[in-house]
């Protein structure tokens, strides 16, 4: 610990405790924002599946990737991926054996992050892997694992996971207790390694940026470059602050995230804005986005039960909504919604596109203008005509979100900055140029700070920029020479 602490200490940051929520990361001297805080490499590290299409094990790239022939189960795209992960799966290859091939389906990544955990541990205790300060199974003891917390049914889902483990390792002193308990500080302390746009890629565990505790509001954003965990300030970190990242989606009702936070980290969030849980802001927020709207049209108020539970009243205008038929369209709304995600899933893009429409007709019905479902639904729709290369339809649903965005996401949040992103590329492609050179820079404003600048993906955010930029000055030239 103490050589953790001076680690720490020449990045300006040490571990501390808090009462009621035990360790946490402090600033021992100021943070600017965008300035990175912490980064890390990851313990170990699988990546995901739920895309269908396979990955390398080391980039998480999918370009020409060829399956390991001894193992069958590790893809890598080419000699230098394979040859920076050769000794932590040359002992992972080796237990792999001891599966049969019909059995491989039972592997998932859980359990190998799980498997590769305890060879790199045997391995650093062999020195055939360097330990650091920061990469060493110290710090994955030291995480919390809320095992007294833990339903009945998900530690029998533990002990499985653990003897499958020890079917693949087959060591005879292995602590299946502690193997057991290892998967419940997987699933509080593990964290999606995502690409620059937020799209997931895998499961890494990071032991360090792990003792970074959560907030709805949080001083701090955690990205990825590559496999590498950056956690960078959003705002000015005194000496003296908690650093806090936000560990689930914040776009949501207070109940919804403290909801969330329990069932995955089995905490209570009591950070300011949760605080407010019961108070007439936080009902009024959460009437808006997930409740519903007034019937009449030209109200922008939000719904509440009756005393009698039924009907919702405006609090606007105090027109009454009967209770039958909010659930008579909810119910239009979830066949349809059904319908659409299975089209969507099956790769009928223009069934979809038309069942999704439907859904936001029936949306736009029954909920708030402001409401994260019918923003969801819009995001759908955005996606899917941009898959079509509807450029105009792909524009027209992406801007009706960005006022919910401005909303939910405020500040320097990376999901408005990116979308923001994402408006400024179709204005460009359509050619509104300036429009695009506004929504590029907005994204610019923010991401600059959440994701820095040297990333390709910012420095391609750059170019477009300054493309735009140029391409606006030249219209406005030409339009001068014109006039």
């Amino acid at each position: 610990m103490e050589q953790l602490q001076r680690a720490l200490g020449e990045r300006g940051l040490c571990v501390s405790n808090l009462p009621e929520k035990g360790r946490c990361l402090m600033a021992t001297k100021d943070f600017s924002p965008g300035e990175v805080i912490i980064s890390q490499e990851p313990y170990v590290f699988v990546p995901g599946n739920a895309s269908g299409s396979s990955k390398c094990e080391v980039c998480f790239g999918s370009d020409n990737v060829k399956k390991f022939s001894a193992c069958h189960v590790v893809w890598y795209c080419g000699s230098t991926c394979q040859k920076a992960d050769w000794k932590l799966h040359r002992a992972e290859c080796q237990a792999l054996s001891n599966i049969e091939k019909d059995k491989l389906k039972y592997l998932t990544p859980s359990i190998r992050l799980m498997v590769k955990l305890y060879l790199r541990r045997k391995l650093q205790a062999e020195k055939v892997i360097p330990t650091t300060v920061t990469d060493n199974y110290n710090l994955i003891e030291a995480l919390v694992s809320h095992m007294s917390e833990i339903a009945e049914k998900q530690l029998v889902l533990y002990a499985q996971m653990a003897n499958l483990v020890n079917v693949i390792l087959q060591w005879p002193d292995l602590n299946l207790k502690e193997v057991a308990e290892n998967f419940s500080k997987l699933a509080c302390n593990a964290h999606s390694i995502c690409d620059s746009e937020l799209r997931p890629l895998g499961t890494g565990l990071y032991p360090v940026v792990s003792i970074i505790n959560h907030s709805c509001l949080p001083n701090s954003v955690l990205v990825f470059e590559g496999r590498t965990a950056v956690v960078r300030a959003v705002e000015r970190i005194p000496k003296g602050t908690e650093v806090q990242i936000s560990y689930i989606e914040t776009a949501g009702s207070t109940m919804t995230r403290k909801k969330a936070l329990k069932e995955q980290y089995l905490f209570s969030c009591s950070c300011p804005r949760c605080m407010k849980l019961g108070q007439s802001e936080d009902i009024q927020e959460s009437a808006i986005l997930e409740g519903y709207r007034c019937e009449d049209d030209n109200c922008m108020g939000f719904l509440l039960r009756d005393p009698d539970k039924k009907a919702f009243i405006c609090q606007q205008c105090g027109l009454a909504r009967k209770l039958e038929d909010v659930k008579d369209i909810a119910s239009e709304i979830k066949t349809m919604s059904d319908k659409a995600a299975k089209s969507l899933a099956s790769g009928n893009n223009q069934e979809a596109s038309s069942l999704y429409k439907t859904v936001e007709r029936l949306q736009l019905k029954l909920c708030h203008p402001f409401s994260l479902n019918l923003m969801h639904t819009r995001e759908s729709l955005m996606k899917i005509f941009m898959d079509l290369s509807n450029w105009k339809e792909a524009l027209f649903y992406c801007r009706l979100t960005i006022p919910v965005y401005e909303m939910v996401y405020p500040g320097c949040h990376p999901m408005r900055g990116l979308q923001y992103y994402t408006c400024g590329k179709l204005e460009w492609l359509l050619g509104e140029t300036e429009n695009s050179v506004i929504s590029f820079t907005k994204a610019l404003d923010i991401l600059r700070l959440t994701h820095g600048t040297n990333t390709s993906f910012m420095k391609e955010l750059v170019i477009k920029l300054e493309e735009a930029r140029a391409e606006a000055s030249y219209k406005l030239r030409a339009a001068d020479e014109d006039d």
